[in-house]
């Protein structure tokens, strides 16, 4: 008789890559890949069926660290690979990892329609409301008066929204979280992977370099 081979239970370093994680010291970027390779092993799903696809950003390197599969695209057009490979491997658990400038900006029009349409997949949005890779010029989600590089004279947009934005769209799973909410972080994952549908999670973390301690204050 062949002998019963148990499946393996899998562990947060079964997720994490064998690549040097390059963000600056107290990002909150590496409070939500944290969580994220905490929350897979609990799914139950095989590491071969799990995607990460990201445009660019500092959030965009995410699939780099991620010991699954990952496709590192272009800018904004993340959720419009996602959508194509959902409709052509539809079995796959499908994650976009993008930032306020990769998401709404020149990527606005393919984050609107990807959550219109109900795509199931897992979007989660790096919110720290400036850009941090290109090194601190003003984002969609930067505050009014916002003064960077690039607005010298303070921002005279008013912000975007993505929790607005992902309402208006009739998004099926809509979530917000803070990078130093650990517990909850986890929590909001957990539910959004196990969602039908698309998912939004707004992540608002902090960029220590370029806007230190201004992303949290979208929930005062």
């Amino acid at each position: 008789m062949s002998a019963i081979i148990e499946p393996r239970i899998l562990t947060r370093r079964d997720f994490a890559s064998e690549q040097s994680v390059r963000w600056c010291p107290g990002c909150g970027d590496y409070a939500i890949l944290a969580q994220i390779q905490k929350t897979l092993p609990t799914l139950g799903i095989a590491r071969e069926n799990i995607v990460f696809i990201s445009g660019i950003g500092c959030s965009s390197r995410f699939p780099y660290y991620m010991e699954t599969y990952g496709i590192h695209s272009i800018h904004g057009r993340a959720p419009t690979l996602a959508t194509g490979l959902k409709c052509a491997r539809p079995e796959l658990q499908i994650w976009v990892t993008t930032g306020d400038g990769d998401a709404l900006a020149i990527g606005g029009n393919h984050f609107l329609h990807a959550l219109r349409r109900n795509i199931d997949i897992n979007i989660v949005l790096f919110n720290n409301r400036i850009y941090g890779l290109t090194k601190g010029q003003y984002s969609p989600t930067s505050a009014i008066g916002k003064h960077t590089k690039s607005s010298p004279d303070g921002s005279i947009e008013n912000p975007v929204n993505p929790i607005g934005v992902a309402i208006g769209a009739e998004a099926s799973f809509i979530a917000r979280t803070v990078d130093t909410f650990q517990k909850h972080m986890s929590g909001v994952l957990s539910r959004a992977a196990r969602h039908t549908g698309a998912a939004l999670v707004e992540v608002a973390q902090n960029c220590l370099i370029f806007n230190d301690g201004d992303s949290t204050d979208v929930f005062r």
